[in-house]
């Protein structure tokens, strides 16, 4: 067998935030040989940032930083120290519905309905508290999960056209185990005095305060943890990166045909595509089993002052058909530099109706934007040639632009692997297919890696490659990938690796009852 060009104890492949939190744990514990490969000059992943010719910045899909982990907080404080790096903003979210803006969560504010729509929420609320108390047989998918927790009417008029336009899939094909702390469940007695004395409710869930960068967008950040590393050891801009993975003789191919041995592996590639790559049959079968769907992301760079009815608005929430996106942010909001300063000049390239602009000519700003996620399956397929012009008209359709805005930017990317799908056969699959590649020393983890859109997030993602690291070098736990209802459950606090492990003997001793 011929030698790898290359050896380390430890290959990383992807620079997203898993992969960093996998290279940055190494460089911590500086008790293995480690390299980090990634296709792309800049690290970020699926949490970079794009600026496009005219100084719009645009992150690949709505990202805010929220955490569940003291380790995640003090790894992005180090990267980013200065109080003027980040800004802090309170969410402000609602949901467009009946040409209404409904504060975000929908189900505890339908007292901002139409009286006939408070009268069926109400209803379907009411039915389903009844059903609840008597029913013996615990939801077997997420749409009867929808039914049991907020009854018809809220699941016909947001919550099954909203989820399908997010995941592109029926929910009655989903499962709900991965809920979690991602959707509230309301309180009949709450909405029932809010519906009565016509009041909204709070804010709720974990991102209801969120940090996001002053400069750079979401991807500055990861370019920022990456700068923490040392150089040697992040080869970045690999064309085509991996060619193969052979897992018998624990070594991966590049494009450019070079190889790199390792002992262990942490992949953060789309686990069907590492498949592929590994040419192993029984593990391109289990992968056959994971659903994902299609991200476009659609931005519009305008010129004027920021209407009154978007002031601080952060995202929106959108379930009807009038447009074709399931959320817009108004990403210039996020920080005064995710978009030109006003005394640049920018010609306006068309007028939001389509009608022919008066003049070419460039003009100062002010600026503001919007950040628009459209879905895509082969359960919903969408018409790519005119996706920018249907993601305008659904704004002004929506009242986020008006008819006579002025746009002097666009910008459309498409993601393959958008959104991991949790889907009923999901759990099934990843049961096999996870042990399998670890039993070969592969370590597959991060959004796609792993398939685990309950531990998705950046913090989640990033924790995921500390863990996997930790569990290689120590044999620690897991507790991200494995434990994610313990892992959330701490919504809006703190928990140190320390605290982690204080849980170690009580996880190892259910494990070893269940085992028994």
């Amino acid at each position: 067998m011929t030698s790898p060009d290359t050896y380390v104890d430890v290959l990383v492949i992807g620079a997203g935030p898993t992969g960093l939190g996998a290279a940055k744990r190494l460089n911590q514990l500086n008790e293995a040989s480690w390299l980090l490969l990634d296709s792309s000059d800049t690290p970020g992943g699926l949490a970079s940032t794009d600026i496009t010719s005219e100084g719009f910045l645009y992150d690949v899909g709505g990202h805010v930083i929220f955490s569940h982990y003291k380790y995640f907080d003090d790894c992005l404080n180090e990267a980013l120290p200065r109080e003027d790096d980040w800004y802090t903003h309170q969410r402000i979210s609602y949901v467009r519905c009946r040409n209404l803006w409904v504060p975000y969560p929908f189900q505890n504010n339908i007292s901002m309905l139409p009286k006939d729509d408070q009268v069926n929420c109400m209803n379907g609320m009411i039915d389903a508290a009844l059903e609840a108390r008597v029913s013996n047989k615990k939801p077997q998918n997420f749409d009867e999960w929808i039914v049991r927790m907020m009854g018809e009417g809220i699941a016909d008029l947001f919550m099954r056209p909203y989820n399908f336009k997010v995941w592109a899939v029926p929910t009655t094909k989903m499962q709900c185990e991965w809920l979690g702390e991602r959707v509230a469940a309301p309180d009949l007695k709450t909405v029932t005095k809010n519906v009565i004395l016509q009041k909204t409710a709070g804010n709720w869930g974990p991102n209801a305060t969120f940090r996001f960068p002053a400069h750079g967008g979401t991807g500055g950040i990861w370019i920022a943890v990456a700068n923490t590393l040392p150089k040697d050891n992040l080869k970045l801009g690999v064309k085509g990166t991996v060619e193969r993975v052979d897992a018998e003789s624990k070594t991966v191919t590049l494009k450019d045909g070079k190889t790199i041995g390792y002992s262990r592996l942490v992949s953060t590639m789309a686990v069907d595509s590492l498949a592929e790559k590994m040419g192993d049959e029984e593990v391109v079968r289990l992968a056959g089993d994971l659903f994902y769907s299609t991200t476009h992301v659609v931005g519009i760079g305008i010129r004027g002052v920021r209407p009154e009815n978007i002031g601080d608005k952060c995202w929106l929430y959108f379930p009807e058909d009038d447009c074709p996106f399931y959320r817009a942010t108004i990403f210039s909001n996020y920080s005064p530099n995710n978009q030109p300063q006003a005394n640049v000049k920018l010609p306006t390239i068309r007028i939001a109706n389509g009608t022919e602009s008066n003049s070419h000519e460039a003009k100062a700003g002010p600026y503001w934007s919007l950040m628009m996620e459209i879905s895509e399956s082969t359960m919903k397929p969408i018409k790519h040639s005119t996706i920018i012009e249907d993601t305008i008209q659904g704004c002004i359709n929506t009242n986020l632009i008006s008819a006579d805005a002025e746009i002097v930017s666009t910008y459309h990317r498409r993601f393959d692997h958008g959104y991991p799908t949790p889907t009923l056969e999901r759990d099934t699959a990843l049961s096999q297919l996870l042990p399998k590649l670890q039993s070969k020393g592969i370590y597959s983890r991060g959004r796609f890696g792993s398939w685990k859109y309950e531990v998705g997030n950046q913090d989640h993602s990033f924790m995921l490659g500390v863990e996997a690291v930790d569990n290689i070098m120590h044999g620690a736990t897991e507790l991200t990938l494995n434990y994610p209802d313990f892992v959330n459950g701490r919504a809006n606090g703190e928990r140190r690796l320390a605290e982690g492990r204080a849980v170690l003997s009580t996880l190892a001793a259910d494990e070893k009852v269940v085992r028994n």
